[in-house]
């Protein structure tokens, strides 16, 4: 199977209320030879005030933002999705891919009406080559060179462990050249520790884990965090009993005795426990780090009970299966307190479109804006409706009828101009504070660049606020 490399870079950190406005993308064979490449950039939304710490990270100047040569979002995200469908199937890997850019892509499809899924549909899977690192560094600890980062820290950050490994990264954050650095590094790891990358690669395959997790007495699971490698020997207890992408592990560290009868509502209270994890939560479709129990590295703990008690351990959970359907009842319990969201961008999770929407959002990729705008007034989904709806009045504000084009200029107006430096987005004054509070020990570069990102947003403010006069 083909690999599609991929990067993003992004008004700010939060997919939700900031855009895509770079995807740089090569294909690339099972080898990792090059076959072809992407790259596109966009216009930035009108309701977005771009971060200023992202602007200076990535370089992107306040014009291109607006520069009216480029597509527009919504442009750019058909073609994206275009090109994506084009090369599929494949494995679609990133860098820190499955909790950023990942994100970032499905909130731009799902905010343009597209189908939200494209990374795992199609015949497609998902990878990580930072997981994949992370995975190489346990369990090859000399393969790759993990530099320590400005807080004295080993980091893993692509801006430092590229160069640290021997590629001149010179154009960190500017997305074609971070796809050809992840690539760099995915060829080290599958070159100089071909067990690991293959091993990684399954997990690309969801039910192929399930199937290891579940068939497999005791196996080895690591994560980092907090820049540390954490690494436990643990064995299957339960399957969340909605979500069949979660499962419950228990550490074989611990005495399953001690659990073993408690009911689902005391389970959650085990699960939430911060100081103390007994039973650990993983998702088999975000590429888990899952080895062989006789890998476990040196120092996972378990690995100090005698190997008589492990099995011990590991037998009474396995012939509890009631234990295991409370576990499962308890995973979900402890998500029912879930609250919808005031803001349709959080509320991407919460259920498909019918099947009747589904048609009119596929029909209303491939119309013009005139029939967009009827499409529109149809679609039953509250979420998909109103974005649709935005859509148009990014585009073609003359379509809308005059009371919704008044709502949405108030509503762009409470996003840009609010005084509210709670909200979750980026509005004015949380730019303007960010500035300057960079402003005073910035370099003599960045001081310019800073006054150029507040004087852009100076602009945005006066055109937002002028909108009703228009």
């Amino acid at each position: 199977m083909d690999y599609i490399f991929y990067d993003t870079e992004t008004t700010g950190l939060k997919s939700a209320f900031d855009q895509i406005i770079q995807f740089a993308a090569i294909r690339t064979d099972e080898n990792l030879m090059e076959l072809e490449r992407f790259n596109i950039r966009c216009r930035v939304m009108p309701h977005i005030i771009p971060s200023p710490e992202a602007m200076l990270v990535t370089g992107v100047t306040p014009q291109s933002l607006v520069d009216p040569n480029l597509p527009s979002h919504f442009e750019a995200l058909c073609k994206i999705r275009a090109k994506l469908l084009s090369w599929s199937p494949a494995t679609i890997v990133g860098y820190n891919s499955l909790s950023f850019d990942e994100e970032f892509l499905r909130q731009g499809f799902f905010q343009s009406l597209l189908p939200t899924y494209l990374t795992n549909t199609n015949g497609n899977q998902r990878s990580d080559i930072m997981r994949i690192l992370h995975a190489v560094k346990i369990y090859k600890p000399n393969v790759v060179s993990v530099p320590m980062g400005p807080n004295g820290k080993e980091t893993f950050r692509l801006e430092f462990l590229a160069p640290a490994n021997g590629y001149n990264h010179e154009n960190a954050h500017e997305a074609m050249a971070d796809v050809e650095a992840t690539i760099f590094m995915a060829q080290l790891a599958m070159d100089q520790a071909p067990d690991i990358w293959n091993t990684m690669d399954r997990a690309a395959r969801k039910n192929e884990v399930l199937s290891q997790i579940i068939g497999l007495q005791s196996f080895a699971l690591s994560e980092r965090y907090f820049n540390t490698m954490h690494n436990w020997l643990v064995t299957f207890c339960g399957i969340h009993s909605k979500n069949k992408n979660k499962i419950a592990v228990f550490d074989l560290n611990f005495d399953p005795v001690d659990y073993l009868s408690l009911t689902a509502e005391q389970l959650v209270e085990v699960l939430n426990n911060k100081s103390s994890k007994p039973i650990r939560t993983l998702q088999i479709n975000k590429l888990p780090i899952i080895m062989l129990a006789d890998c476990a590295p040196e120092g996972t703990k378990a690995l100090n009970i005698p190997e008589e008690e492990r099995e011990s351990r590991i037998n009474k959970i396995a012939n509890n299966e009631n234990f295991s359907r409370r576990v499962g009842e308890a995973l979900a319990l402890r998500d029912s307190g879930y609250e919808t969201s005031p803001y349709l961008e959080k509320r991407i999770y919460d259920g498909f479109p019918s099947r009747s929407d589904e048609a009119l959002i596929s029909e209303f990729e491939e119309s013009n804006w005139e029939h967009r705008a009827i499409i529109a007034s149809n679609i039953t989904d509250n979420r998909l409706a109103e974005f649709a709806c935005r859509l148009i009045y990014f585009e073609r504000p003359d379509l809308l009828p005059t009371d919704k084009l008044d709502s949405l200029n108030k509503w762009i107006q409470s996003r840009i101009l609010t005084e509210n430096i709670d909200v979750p987005w980026m509005s004015a004054k949380k730019a303007f504070l960010e500035i300057e509070n960079k402003f005073e020990e910035a370099s003599a570069i960045n001081k310019s660049r800073l006054s150029e990102i507040r004087d852009f947003t100076t602009e945005r403010v006066q055109k937002i606020s002028n909108l009703d006069k228009y």
